[in-house]
């Protein structure tokens, strides 16, 4: 007996192999589809969007969670790439600057085309996946990037988003955001109001996912009661694992369940530990967590990469997926209940989604009232209650009739 103890490390390693060899093996039929990923942000930042650049180079892209290599070593078979631009842009350039981040996803299809398909559908997803490319889809990240408008909302429809995040970290005019849970914004909508409610029902009509990372638990509630279809959170944790406000709690996640929805776990250290530092095991928590509460069938992934200061040991960037698909094997995670999480609880939420949207239906047209938008750098075009200059003949001269008459003696 005591001959064999050095057989136990070759045991255990063995163990590890297996697990690992089983994940990449899955992968390899069912590759994951990550919620959220901010490399388009990196690309503004460190090239202002320039992807001609020689250091911006995807194959070889440095000092990155993401790249093309990485993205291979992962077997990251879909990507909601976010198209985001910060809470300043807000009632300022904020829709200019979206269209940019999408220009630039779009353009990074177009620059590497063996290995980015960008896709509108979940069909175009099964697609990429039988191509062994990385489908690749907009997700914008904060309702502001509409600036309050169903017109603004339906061109970036066409223009290929699929998620929106109804708030970014700041209050939309119809939409609260998660920092008023902490008491450091001051509720406006009490989750929705009225406009945000026709957001909500136009992002049904047309099938785009309503994304609840970031907003309060207020508009979790609201936005999941409402909704015709599914939601998504594209990139949140689990609140009773780490107390922090940008995660979802647990009467929400019972929420989840009910309406079919789905929780792609973010990788940030501060919430995923609540601290600067966080493993790859306490990932796997916040995932076994939310499969406890919600069931399998709604977890995901959604790693944050690229949007983050720091993440977890051993998740060190884009390429440690099968580490963490290892890790729940171990934990006994079914190969359904894998798959489920890597891709296919996404794609049913997708297709429920997609299959609850109807173009036939006559689209939402009441705009926001002009008392609810910030007004110093904008136009009130639509809105002016001044006599319109295309009035039918002799209306104009009859609304001067009473100030001529006043002005007789």
């Amino acid at each position: 007996m005591w001959t064999s103890w050095w057989l136990w490390p070759l045991v255990a390693v063995c163990a590890a192999d297996q697990f690992r060899d089983l994940a990449v093996r899955i992968m390899q039929d069912t590759p994951v589809i990550d919620g959220h990923n901010d490399l388009p942000w990196q690309l503004l930042n460190l090239f202002n969007n320039q992807l001609q650049d020689p250091g911006a180079n995807l194959s070889s892209l440095a000092h990155t969670h993401t790249n093309i290599p990485k993205l291979k070593a992962g077997f990251v078979g879909g990507q909601f790439w976010s198209a985001y631009v910060p809470c300043d842009t807000q009632n300022r350039d904020a829709v200019k600057r979206t269209l940019e981040q999408i220009d630039v996803i779009q353009r990074m299809c177009q620059a590497y085309p063996e290995t980015f398909a960008c896709v509108t559908s979940s069909t175009g997803i099964r697609q990429a996946f039988r191509e062994g490319k990385v489908a690749s889809l907009v997700g914008v990240e904060g309702g502001h990037s509409i600036d309050s408008s169903l017109g603004v909302l339906r061109a970036l429809y066409h223009l290929g988003m699929r998620y929106m995040t109804l708030t970014h970290s700041c209050n939309t005019p119809w939409a609260d955001n998660w920092l008023v849970d902490t008491g450091d914004d001051k509720a406006q909508s009490q989750g929705l109001s009225h406009f945000g409610q026709s957001v909500v029902k136009e992002m049904n009509r047309l099938g785009v996912m309503i994304d609840l990372a970031h907003v309060s638990v207020a508009t979790m509630r609201a936005a999941l009661k409402l909704s015709q279809a599914p939601v998504i959170f594209s990139h949140s944790s689990a609140y009773s694992l780490c107390p922090h406000r940008r995660n979802v709690p647990d009467d929400v996640l019972q929420l989840v369940k009910e309406t079919g929805s789905l929780v792609m776990v973010n990788f940030y250290n501060d919430y995923v530990s609540c601290s600067a530092k966080a493993n790859l095991s306490q990932v796997a928590d916040h995932l076994d967590h939310i499969k406890k509460v919600a069931g399998a069938a709604a977890v995901g992934f959604g790693g944050d990469y690229d949007g983050v200061s720091r993440v977890p040991s051993g998740l060190e960037d884009v390429s440690k997926y099968p580490d963490l698909v290892a890790e729940l094997l171990r934990r006994q995670w079914t190969e359904a209940e894998v798959r489920g999480a890597l891709a296919d609880n996404l794609l049913r939420v997708f297709e429920a989604v997609e299959q609850a949207s109807n173009h036939a239906q006559v689209p939402g047209e009441e705009p926001i009232p002009l008392g609810q938008l910030e007004a110093s750098c904008r136009t009130n075009y639509g809105y002016s209650a001044a006599p319109s200059l295309h009035l039918p003949p002799g209306s104009l001269l009859a609304s001067l009739v009473p100030l001529l008459l006043l002005s007789l003696p």
